[in-house]
């Protein structure tokens, strides 16, 4: 599948948030972070915004051409222990929607399930648009990063927010290191690494 990619820049940023928020809209993660479904129409996005104005700053988004699909990528270094993200899961909080515990709950429980020690790509997130989902577009965001890790003998790792998201990260080469993230009253999450391929 022919697929044009290209990096996102700040002009991109309105497309990249209304994809997100259209993409996890109904995303298990996202329903136990914002249970009110209309509630989560008019906040979700605020999320995706901050998501997406962090990556933008210390990471890369890749995008399609036809702005259907995104990835949001961070690499991270070996033994990377940044004392100001200790703060950061209160801060997104405060500054998306502070009466939401959830925000800061979810960011506490994924900052301390990262793996650390090694250097490694992380996939934030990875949003197709609902009419696009299963045509194969996750796949081919993915496949360039991955291939690059092969061939540099870097590990990567995602935390999949959905039973469906993990069988395509299985496909890919992803495994469950451990055990699921189970949110308090929620969800599973399943934190998932990927050992390079020789």
């Amino acid at each position: 599948m022919g697929v044009a990619i290209r990096a996102a820049d700040e002009g991109d940023r309105e497309l990249v948030v209304r994809l997100l928020d259209e993409a996890f809209q109904d995303d298990p993660v996202s329903r136990w972070v914002f249970p009110d479904d209309e509630y989560r129409r008019t906040t979700h996005h605020r999320l995706m915004a901050a998501f997406t104005d962090i990556v933008l700053t210390v990471g890369r988004i890749d995008l399609t051409e036809d702005g259907t699909a995104c990835a949001l990528w961070m690499s991270v270094p070996a033994d990377e222990h940044d004392p100001e993200n200790e703060d950061g899961p209160a801060q997104l909080r405060a500054g998306i929607d502070p009466d939401n515990e959830r925000i800061e709950l979810i960011g506490r429980l994924t900052n301390a399930i990262h793996p650390s020690g090694r250097a490694h790509e992380y996939l934030w997130m990875i949003g197709v648009a609902p009419e696009r989902q299963g045509e194969g577009l996750g796949t081919a965001l993915m496949t360039p990063v991955l291939d690059r890790c092969d061939r540099e003998g870097l590990p990567a790792y995602l935390e999949a927010s959905s039973a469906r998201s993990r069988k395509l990260y299985e496909r890919l080469g992803f495994e469950l290191p451990d055990h699921p993230l189970d949110l308090p009253d929620g969800p599973q999450m399943w934190p998932m690494w990927r050992e390079p391929r020789g």
